[in-house]
């Protein structure tokens, strides 16, 4: 089960979520989208979306810098153990109540909403079951073994195991002790991973992150004296690039 979990499943779901993609996107490219429905409700989208993916984002920044930042690292620039758990505990705690009390009123709202309800597929149930799963229990493991005094110290236990992955030698005995709690997490987060490709949560890999570099538009006006042409029809207007 040690083989299993902690050096077949990450591969497993690595694999799986690399080839799903290449999948989605060869046979399924217009089916890559998270089927808005805000043309059916936008009152509580617009409050839950927002708080939701800042939350994710901070989640998943964290998860990130826990797990792939060594220790030494961040002592050596000053961050000494103390208080890089309190940062951990105050910062991981509110990002994850951010995320879950988004994701409570995006399912409230798709449950309540019965246009919505009707759009939503039972892919997208299990997604926000698994999805809320992953929050939930990492949330919990977190909180049952953390106080502002000491906490945890996974970074000497998951941190070398998930860094281990990258070598192809994983550290299998670097999990043995580690809490059931941490343990059903990284589990339900592997799933999660490996069912991406497969569910709305596949957006994440097609945000616009080229418009941050993409050059400037830049706007002319007609020069004088520029004989006038025929005015264009509505909708194919010259923006004059």
């Amino acid at each position: 089960m040690q083989i299993l979990l902690w050096g077949a499943l990450p591969y497993a779901a690595f694999a799986l979520l690399v080839s799903g993609l290449w999948w989605r996107y060869r046979y399924d490219r217009f089916g890559w989208t998270t089927r808005s429905s805000e043309v059916y409700e936008t009152r509580l989208l617009n409050l839950a979306s927002p708080v939701f993916h800042y939350g994710i984002l901070f989640v998943l920044a964290g998860h990130l810098t826990g797990l792939f930042v060594p220790a030494s690292w961040t002592s050596a620039v000053g961050l000494t153990e103390r208080p890089y758990h309190l940062f951990s505990l105050v910062g991981g705690t509110l990002a994850g109540v951010l995320t879950v009390a988004g994701l409570a009123v995006l399912v409230y709202r798709r449950r309540t909403n019965r246009p919505v309800f009707r759009a939503t597929t039972r892919n997208d149930k299990a997604m926000y079951l698994l999805l809320g799963g992953a929050l939930c229990t990492g949330m919990y493991a977190k909180l049952a073994h953390s106080t502002p005094a000491h906490g945890y110290d996974y970074r000497s236990s998951l941190a070398p195991w998930a860094r281990s992955l990258f070598t192809l030698r994983p550290d299998l005995g670097a999990m043995a002790d580690v809490p059931v709690a941490y343990q059903v997490h990284a589990v339900v987060g592997m799933v999660l991973i490996a069912v991406v490709p497969f569910t709305r949560l596949v957006h994440m890999f097609s945000a616009p992150w080229w418009y941050l570099a993409r050059p400037y538009i830049v706007y002319r006006s007609r020069p004088a004296g520029r004989p006038a042409e025929r005015p264009p029809r509505r909708g194919w207007e010259s923006i004059d690039v």
